[in-house]
């Protein structure tokens, strides 16, 4: 089974005719005829009726149309993927970050990109790592960074750096020393992206911690953005965790202390995009920018 032979029985099963068939792909009638006849001998069942009004397609054509129809779009897009990374004249983005994407300076990327691409459209879209590993997986968005872990079915997943999350807090002694999970369960937390709550990655970890050590956390106060928790815990309302690359980010109180936790916790930054999907060429181009940003940081751990 070849690629012309599908070519020829798709515009045969549209046209209705051989001769309007032929005349589509641009050889003869006798060269459609032939390529059809030839898939028929390997299918083993006729594809065609003939008919006085034309063609009528066979139950053979109608359970063939979909598979066909596949096979050649998919060479078509192949080629115009290899044909487009030369140029990238063209074409959508849509490319999935971090929440906090502009912490890790990865807001600069846009900027980058378009220098190399000017006529490639970008739509970058930050949101919770669950959320967007969750709408790659759906393919509302072709790749993203995300923070592990994430609901992994469907995805195929490259973890590039990891970063360390710090326990923060104004009101602990300086030389109180790494922060065990029994002391966390007990802290007054103040956390961030109330959205999401515990579908958070980082919030995941801590309480599959806690729960294996027969503990529970719970925040006394939820926010939406790490700069309000941030606050919060520079007043004394409350003690946090954060991920070093963030806290980095943040305007620093005097008051503000970061400690380690006493079994090390890190954020792992990963690539994610849907198995088998189709990653256009300014996706591609767009996603070997976005490794490059994270290896580039200061402070992350690469794992590449």
């Amino acid at each position: 089974m070849t690629l012309n032979q599908l070519r020829a029985f798709l515009a045969a099963y549209n046209c209705g005719s051989f001769s309007a068939a032929a005349k589509e792909l641009g050889i003869t009638q006798a060269s459609t005829s032939e390529l059809i006849a030839r898939l028929e001998e390997e299918l083993g069942a006729p594809l065609f009726a003939r008919t006085s009004k034309g063609l009528s397609p066979a139950p053979a054509a109608e359970e063939l149309h979909t598979h066909a129809l596949d096979c050649v779009n998919s060479a078509r897009r192949g080629a115009e993927a290899v044909r487009s990374l030369r140029t990238l004249n063209g074409g959508v983005s849509t490319f999935g970050v971090l929440r906090y994407a502009a912490n890790y300076d990865l807001a600069d990327l846009v900027v980058q990109f378009h220098r190399q691409h000017p006529e490639v459209r970008v739509r970058m879209i930050g949101l919770n790592s669950h959320v967007v590993a969750a709408s790659v997986a759906a393919g509302e968005i072709e790749c993203g960074l995300v923070v592990l872990p994430v609901d992994s079915d469907g995805l195929e997943i490259r973890p590039l750096a990891c970063d360390e999350v710090r326990f923060i807090s104004s009101t602990r002694p300086a030389g109180a020393g790494p922060v065990s999970i029994q002391e966390l369960a007990a802290a007054k937390l103040v956390l961030y992206d109330a959205h999401s709550g515990w579908k958070d990655p980082t919030r995941r970890q801590l309480r599959d911690r806690a729960d294996l050590a027969g503990f529970s956390i719970e925040a006394e106060m939820e926010v939406e953005h790490a700069e309000t928790a941030y606050s919060l815990v520079a007043a004394g309302a409350g003690d946090s965790f954060m991920a070093s690359g963030i806290l980095a980010s943040m305007r620093p109180a005097d008051n503000v202390r970061s400690f380690p936790f006493a079994e090390p916790l890190y954020d792992t930054i990963a690539l994610v995009r849907r198995k088998h999907g189709y990653i256009s060429p300014a996706t591609h181009r767009f996603s070997v920018f976005a490794e490059r940003a994270i290896a580039a940081q200061r402070g992350l751990t690469s794992l590449v």
